[in-house]
């Protein structure tokens, strides 16, 4: 050991931040900024370089919320000795912590071509003209509010331009042209790296000794009066213990340089398009320098932006696309969240996002790329595949609360068997720095040690951009082959999924959702938002429906455009910031807003579709747009009308109310309480004792991640309230005053009469609270279904396990199910998305299951205003139901019948049937290459393997089928056609399958 290692290390750590950064420039002349602010949002070069500009000087202040200033700076290149190189330093007023979360520029030359960004951790500028020219360079400054204050999530006004007030946030600290000092700023990073394997290495290991020995001889020989002298003569004394080779066992790291880009968060869409700009030039930059980096970027949309705002910058992409230094990833949109999307929307992520790469650079990504997602539906894996994609990553689940995922990197099986090689980085960061820290925890916690050796490190600032640093490259550079450190390898995605599935014959398999055990909130924040995409998503099948059905059956154009537009706005609101509830105020203003217009258009496309296939006369034609029929009116098409729905009575009983109808019973207290619930068998299905339409008021105040979390802390201490009951034509209705809030619920029998309809408005002005409305059911289920994209998963309602017990929150789509043999209890939905679903019963017995929808949250971060306002919520209690019948009820509820009047069609026959009942078709639409064929998408609802028998409507010449890119499987994959002109398919439990249909 190092007879003095404490004190060694005390001076080293001086040296290193103290003596050294002073010399890394030399020469520092002043530039000369002048400034101009935009008045309202970010504008071209051009208009903001012909405004007039003041002087400044800095100490300047500038820069309101959300602001935007450019600076025009101006001086002269300074002439540099070999070994030096001139570069401008321009600091904003930044702070050393959150890169990406503070102000930005964007860095111009003259010309108007973008030079770099400018961020905390990549403040300098190359200067490459010649020595005495004239300097001019322009500077977009981007006031972005760091709105998260260092993790305090304390409410802040910031999050909106109405809110966050108008005092300049940043001083203009530096403008200067200097002079790099390269042998110094090589010596920096040499330390950086040997000084972080060291602190990794165990105390008595003579590598950890050798290392500070090296260090110490070499920050001796630097002459504090001659730094740059004596820079190279230090470097050289560090160079044995830089050569020193890895060992041949050491683990392998892929590096893959990328820049996690929230496409909107703790900003608005708007500063993410500029983002995305900032980041790739910076890559580009580092790409001139360095011939062996390679950078890999996700989010078809955030490409798609560059091209639109910066087409010059897009083509310098574009060109080291071709050369396979920059690496679309991911084959998505937008980086989604997986667990609220419906399924066919998690489908357009991959045929937008594919079809985008495609198009602009002639390639398909076979990885997809989302570390940050919150958790991961059963139903991924199968989409992944048919999508053309191998591979998946994520990083998230390192998040987990409570218990540790068990593996790195191993087969992950989805709901209908299919399984998709996946990649969990053991370095437990998608922003690593290449850190002598990071490089040792990735080796330490790899869990497949003994049958594969490999991982993947993504490097570069993350979240709020800003990608890797000629820091992080010097890093990987040194750490390729070094004793004692993971051997790096600058990599991409394809070169470690290719290596890593050579290297690893038989991974283990992880079967079924990755459930994050975190962030449980997040199906149930910023309830409108929720809504909007809900109703997106059916406006857009009905749309796509009823426009296929025009154009097939009388000759219409099929709006492709339209529903392209439609399409994207509904995509990027789902990416894992947004839908899930988590960012700004002004982030939901936006959405709410584009959802509004969305609504609109489709409503527009709609009605026209329908009035062509209505055509002209004086009767009434109904139509049915889910793929089950609805009240004696066709599958996905029109009828007549609709049956009668069945007789309702209202009666007085003991107190309170009795609703019923010849198929269902329902007694009621005077407030609200459901204390009797018998559907067609008889049977009681209100657990004995306790109260069904049970609305539960909880305190909601998680420890950290406000607008993410529920905590199980909060799961007690529920007040329920109670209201006033009363008959209204052939409804109830309960009023509920609490708090500063008020509740309407108007409860009524289905049309078909085996249904409870609870309609449900709220205007809502608690804080910090958590809104939830209860049904104990006498149903024992050892496990609870609950729908999910393409079929539904089942869950323990028990706690037997850690797993079990963190599932306490949990998400769902249009229905969930509690069932014993046979039949149980179904609960559906139109726009909410959080559960908990457990055992209910006394000490001695369980006597039933608690299924429970959480309606509303209100968090103080990162949106005080959460949820504040008026909400509509609608759900379905049905007895006796089946999942088939649950499946029913979830398509009822979200996909109204429409009426058309003065129609002279008789009826419209839809334009595809399938049987039996169990595989259904979640989407019709004319392809995407323009051709006019149909396009189906199917799946096999139940979970079961089965037949099934499509029949066209229209005379089709051919059935083919194909992958979501609406590309033929295989060579066969045209469908035999029996002799009455049908096809025949098997469906596996849950699988998905989509058909081309030609005409």
């Amino acid at each position: 050991m190092h007879p003095d290692r404490e004190l060694t290390e005390r001076r080293l750590a001086r040296f290193l931040a103290q003596r050294l950064p002073p010399h890394l420039w030399t020469a520092p002349e002043p530039l000369h900024p002048a400034a101009w602010d935009a008045p309202a949002e970010p504008v071209s070069f051009a208009e903001a370089t012909a405004q007039d500009y003041r002087p400044v000087t800095p100490g300047t202040r500038w820069g309101r919320p959300w602001g935007t200033t450019w600076f025009r700076l101006t001086g002269t290149v300074p002439a540099a000795a070999p070994g030096f190189l001139p570069e401008a330093l321009i600091d904003l007023g930044f702070s050393t912590d959150m890169p990406g979360f503070q102000a930005e520029g964007l860095v111009y030359d003259a010309e108007g071509n973008v030079l770099k960004a400018l961020e905390s951790t990549n403040m300098a500028v190359p200067l490459e003209q010649e020595p005495g020219s004239a300097i001019l360079l322009w500077v977009e400054a981007a006031a972005t509010p760091n709105v998260i204050g260092n993790f305090s999530f304390l409410p802040t006004p910031l999050g909106s331009p109405d809110t966050a007030g108008s005092e300049p946030l940043y001083v203009l600290r530096r403008a200067d042209a200097a002079l790099l000092d390269v042998q110094v700023w090589e010596l920096a990073q040499d330390f950086a790296v040997l000084w972080g394997l060291m602190h990794e290495l165990p105390m008595d290991s003579p590598r950890r000794h050798e290392l500070l020995r090296a260090m110490e001889r070499a920050a001796a020989a630097v002459d504090p009066q001659d730094v740059s002298g004596t820079a190279s003569a230090a470097r050289t004394l560090l160079e044995p213990a830089l050569s020193a080779p890895a060992a041949a066992s050491a683990h392998l790291v892929h590096a893959v340089g990328h820049a996690h880009i929230d496409s909107a968060w703790l900003w608005p869409v708007r500063e993410t398009r500029r983002k995305v700009a900032r980041t790739f030039a910076n890559v580009l930059a580092l790409m001139e320098k360095d011939p062996e980096f390679v950078f890999t970027a996700s989010s078809a949309q955030q490409y798609a932006w560059l091209q639109e705002d910066h087409p010059a910058l897009f083509a310098r992409v574009a060109a080291r696309v071709a050369e396979g230094r920059f690496v679309p990833a991911g084959g998505m949109w937008v980086e989604a969240d997986t667990n609220l999307p419906s399924g066919e929307s998690l489908v357009r992520q991959f045929t937008f996002g594919k079809g985008f790469f495609l198009e602009a650079f002639g390639i398909e990504p076979l990885d997809v790329w989302l570390p940050d997602s919150f958790g991961y539906s059963g139903a991924l894996p199968q989409l992944i595949r048919a999508a053309g994609s191998r591979w998946f990553l994520t990083q998230k689940l390192s998040w987990n609360e409570s218990d540790t995922m068990p593996h790195h990197t191993f087969l992950w099986e989805g709901i209908d068997g299919t399984r998709v090689f996946t990649h969990f980085p053991p370095v437990d960061t998608y922003n690593s720095a290449l850190t002598g820290q990071e490089l040792a925890r990735a080796q330490r916690q790899f869990r497949e040690k003994g049958a594969t050796n490999l991982s993947l490190v993504p490097f570069g600032w993350g979240d709020g951009g800003g990608g890797p640093t000629r820091e992080m490259l010097a890093a990987a550079h040194r750490t390729a082959s070094l004793e004692g450190s993971p051997q790096v390898r600058l990599s991409s995605p394809q070169e470690f999924f290719t290596q890593a599935e050579e290297d690893y014959g038989q991974p283990p398999v992880w079967s079924g959702e990755m459930y994050l055990q975190f962030h449980r909130g997040t199906y149930t924040s910023q309830a409108r938002t929720k809504r909007g995409n809900r109703r997106s998503e059916a406006l857009l099948k009905e749309a796509e429906l009823w426009a296929a059905s025009a154009a097939v059956r009388c000759g219409t154009d099929y709006p492709y455009q339209e529903l392209e537009a439609a399409w994207k706005t509904v995509l990027l609101g789902q990416f894992h910031d947004i839908l899930p509830g988590s960012s700004i105020a002004w982030v939901y203003q936006d959405a709410e807003r584009a959802y509004a217009e969305t609504a609109e258009q489709l409503e527009r496309i709609t009605r026209r579709a329908l009035r062509a296939l209505a055509g002209d006369g004086t009767g009434t034609l109904v139509f049915n747009a889910a793929p089950v029929a609805l009240l004696g009116i066709p599958a996905m098409g029109a009828g007549a009308g609709p049956a009668e729905p069945a007789a309702v009575r209202i009666n007085a009983y003991d107190g309170g109310w009795e609703l019923s109808s010849d198929r269902l019973t329902a007694r009621f207290g005077p407030t609200g309480a459901l204390l009797s619930l018998r559907g067609e068998s008889g049977r009681e299905l209100v657990v004995p004792g306790e109260e069904a339409n049970r609305f539960q008021l909880f305190r909601d105040t998680p420890n950290q991640w406000d607008a993410w979390d529920i905590d199980a802390a909060d799961r007690t201490g529920a007040l329920t309230l109670r209201g006033d009951l009363i008959p209204d034509g052939d409804s109830l209705v309960l009023d509920c005053r609490f708090g500063s809030s008020s509740l309407r619920e108007r409860i009524s029998v289905s049309p078909d009469g085996r249904a409870l309809d609870l309609d449900i408005n709220v205007d809502w002005q608690e804080r910090q609270k958590l809104l939830k409305l209860g049904f104990p059911v006498a149903v024992l289920a050892d496990r609870a279904s609950a729908e999910i994209q393409f079929g539904h998963i089942q869950r323990p309602t028990h706690e037997n396990t850690s797993w079990d017990h963190a599932r306490f929150e949990v998400p769902a789509h249009r229905w969930v199910h509690a069932g014993e043999h046979g039949r149980g209890v179904a609960l559906a939905n139109d726009s909410t998305y959080g559960y908990d679903i457990t055992r209910t019963g006394s000490r001695d017995a369980g006597t039933g299951t608690l299924l429970r929808a959480s309606l509303l949250r209100a968090p103080l971060f990162p949106d005080p205003g959460a949820d504040q306002g008026v909400h509509r919520l609608r759900f379905s209690l049905r007895p006796d139901a089946t999942v088939a019948e649950a499946v029913l009820e979830g398509y009822r509820l979200n996909f109204p019948l429409r009426s058309v009047h003065e129609a002279g069609a008789g009826s419209v026959a839809p334009l595809a049937v399938l049987a039996p009942g169990s595989v259904l078709v979640e989407t019709v639409k004319l392809a995407d290459d323009r051709s006019g064929d149909v396009v189906l998408r199917l799946y096999e609802s139940l979970g079961g393997h089965t037949g099934a028998v499509l029949t066209a409507g229209f005379p089709a010449r051919a059935a083919v089928l194909t992958d979501l890119l609406e590309r033929p499987e295989a060579a066969d994959a045209q469908l035999p056609r029996r002799e009455d002109g049908r096809w025949e398919l098997a469906f596996r439990p849950f699988e998905v399958k989509t058909v081309r249909l030609s005409r």
